[in-house]
């Protein structure tokens, strides 16, 4: 009894590992589509001498117990497995039980990957499988592409564009500065230009396929009042200071030529109050709601007490929000013949749905059958910051992955975590977005996800990896606030590695227009300053076609499975693999030089060499080899670590 006791009071955790197969095969995602059995196999520490094991699975609230079978010891470890086959879309969740002489233990989620940790009482993470049932085909044609971001009217002038009366025209599109408050938070008209169109946009298509790119995103280009056009004025028409709307259709035309796709995006959350159909400000002869509740288009939004309290986005007056809900509104919307419809038809490759968690599931499916409708394997792209597998918004929960709605997301984690990790040589953030947000999405979704190192939304990629803090300037300071000549060569040194990673990892790299010339900028406004057409940086703008080309090039990246091999404070090392070739990708961003070294010759994709057996990787520089499957690896640092690895 004395010796039960002494082991009990050492066994407050032990750790443990599932491991989950689809007909004999490993599992890497946490999906799989609904119908098709799952064997989940657990491994228990023979230090609990278990006697028995349950699965807890979760839909919801709602739980079931699900007795688990002894199948035997693999590694000196007990071994239980069960059987799941769910026929209907949805995230379950799970955690395990295990039953010993010491008591009952409770098996969770440790902090990344499938590592089961076993404690006496079941609070901790739950396990995730999204059961999918995809309507609708993937669209392929973006796997291993580029995605180039355009904020129109600050990309290049072209065609003959008139001003509109009450806009403003910046002429300086060298040294501009974009219009800035006097303080943060206060109000700006947003109304001057620098005069960007479609057309100018059209004539420099070469210029962004060069990048590889074969999708091209454009900010919101619907008729609107600003500069940035996310205060929508009238759905029906492109706007006419961006070129009308037969600069929309010469911009598809050109860019099928030139193998690139145009998706729109889509602002469906809520319009300007300056708009058709909300018309505070008058400047449109229809009768808008703000104006009388007789206004067709009355019903469309949430008035408190009318007309001048009413639902707006984030509390912001000039963008009153849309009630998706209404009939009539979601017939002009996603209806047969409505705005999603109508762009389709003009030959777009989808849409990027700003706010996408502001939108209520309907929405979504409406908006992703509408646009499949037309184009089959059109690309819906969500704004979501966050694991969108899991998101939970305003209380409710959403069903991104399940087969109806997102065919993609924006990558912030994983643009979060590799900031910090260049920058700093934090992991966590990275381990984050590589073993947890990474897994938890279906492959195909895996395989579109648009991953990013920049938006209109964020600072620029340069000045996050090298400028000085933001915090304590004001608008004016930032306005010139410019990174030193030291300081911008390893801030390119790091974009370089940077890019490098979002192009070899699942996913889609998607260029924010300019960083790839260089561009600075702290927060909105100064990151949406003018293309540096007059002094683009030709050492990053090589290394971004080269990144390019090797992607378009190489089929493993398209598809191909994803595995990490070691992340440090100073090496990142992974690799992409499929039935023969594997892609092994190499940064190092310390100090310190490395030397990999290969049981037999390997080509060299992107680095210095060609066909070799030893690589030297200096340092901030990165690698990319491809070689086949069975390769031994060992890499050696200058101070005389050592990491070996089987690819």
């Amino acid at each position: 009894m004395r010796a039960l006791r002494l082991s009990e009071e050492r066994l407050v955790s032990e750790w443990g590992e599932y491991r989950p197969t689809v007909g004999g095969r490993p599992l890497f995602e946490n999906a799989v589509a609904a119908g098709k059995r799952v064997t989940l196999t657990l491994l228990v520490p023979r230090r609990l001498a278990a006697v028995g094991a349950v699965l807890h699975l979760f839909c919801g609230e709602e739980e079931r117990e699900l007795p688990m079978r002894w199948s035997g010891l693999s590694g000196g470890r007990d071994t239980y497995t069960a059987e799941l086959c769910e026929k209907t879309p949805e995230l379950y969740r799970f955690f395990f039980s295990v039953a010993s002489p010491f008591g009952r233990f409770f098996g969770t989620k440790a902090s990344y990957g499938r590592e089961v940790v076993f404690r006496r009482t079941a609070e901790g993470r739950r396990f995730q499988l999204t059961v999918t049932r995809f309507a609708f085909p993937p669209p392929r044609w973006l796997y291993g592409g580029v995605i180039y971001h355009v904020f129109v009217d600050r990309y290049r002038r072209g065609g003959d564009v008139p001003l509109r009366s009450d806009a403003v025209l910046n002429p300086d599109w060298r040294c501009g500065v974009p219009q800035h408050p006097q303080a943060w938070g206060d109000p700006i008209e947003n109304n001057e230009f620098f005069g960007g169109t479609l057309d100018g946009i059209r004539e420099k298509l070469s210029d962004i396929a060069a990048l590889g790119v074969n999708c091209l995103y454009l900010s919101p280009i619907f008729e609107a009042y600003s500069n940035h056009k996310y205060d929508t004025g009238d759905y029906e028409h492109v706007d006419a200071m961006f070129g009308g709307d037969a600069a929309l259709v010469r911009l598809i035309a050109a860019a099928r030529r030139h193998g690139i796709r145009v998706v729109l995006d889509g602002v469906f959350n809520h319009t300007g109050d300056d708009s058709v159909y909300f018309n505070k400000r008058g400047r449109y002869p229809t009768l808008g709601a703000y104006q009388s509740r007789e206004s067709p288009y009355y019903s469309w939004y949430r008035f408190e007490d009318h007309p001048d309290a009413y639902e707006s986005w984030w509390g912001i007056d000039i963008l009153p929000r849309l009630d998706l809900g209404v009939p009539s509104l979601s017939e002009f919307l996603f209806g047969e013949g409505g705005i999603v419809d109508r762009y389709a038809r003009l030959g777009i490759g989808g849409y990027r749905l700003d706010v996408v968690d502001e939108l209520d599931d309907g929405a979504v499916e409406a908006i992703k059958a509408r646009l499949s409708s037309v184009v089959t394997d059109g690309l819906l792209i969500g704004e979501v910051w966050e694991d969108a597998s899991h998101k939970v918004a305003y209380g409710k929960p959403k069903h991104y992955y399940t087969g109806k709605q997102l065919d993609s997301v924006m990558n912030y984690p994983l643009r979060r975590g590799l900031i910090e990790y260049l920058r700093h040589g934090a992991t966590e953030g990275m381990r984050h977005a590589l073993l947890e947000v990474l897994p938890n999405m279906p492959r195909r979704i895996a395989h579109a996800a648009m991953n990013l190192l920049g938006s209109h939304d964020t600072e620029r990629i340069l000045t996050a990896l090298g400028g000085r803090e933001a915090a304590g300037h004001t608008p004016a300071e930032l306005a010139t606030l410019r990174l030193s000549k030291e300081e911008y060569r390893r801030a390119r040194s790091l974009l370089v590695l940077g890019y490098l990673v979002l192009a070899t990892l699942p996913g889609v790299p998607a260029i924010y227009y300019g960083d790839e010339a260089g561009l600075e900028g702290y927060r909105d406004p100064f990151n949406r300053r003018p293309y540096p057409w007059h002094d683009r940086d030709a050492l990053l703008l090589s290394a971004y076609r080269r990144i390019g080309a090797m992607r378009r090039a190489e089929p493993v990246l398209r598809e191909g499975g994803f595995r990490l091999l070691a992340l440090t404070d100073r090496l990142l090392l992974f690799c992409r693999t499929n039935k023969k070739r594997v892609i092994l990708v190499a940064v190092n961003r310390s100090p310190v030089a490395a030397t990999l070294s290969f049981n037999t010759r390997v080509d060299v994709l992107f680095g210095e060499g060609k066909r070799l057996r030893h690589y030297r990787l200096l340092p901030l520089c990165g690698v990319v080899i491809a070689t086949v499957k069975g390769r031994r690896l060992m890499g050696a640092f200058d101070d005389g670590s050592v990491i070996t690895e089987n690819v």
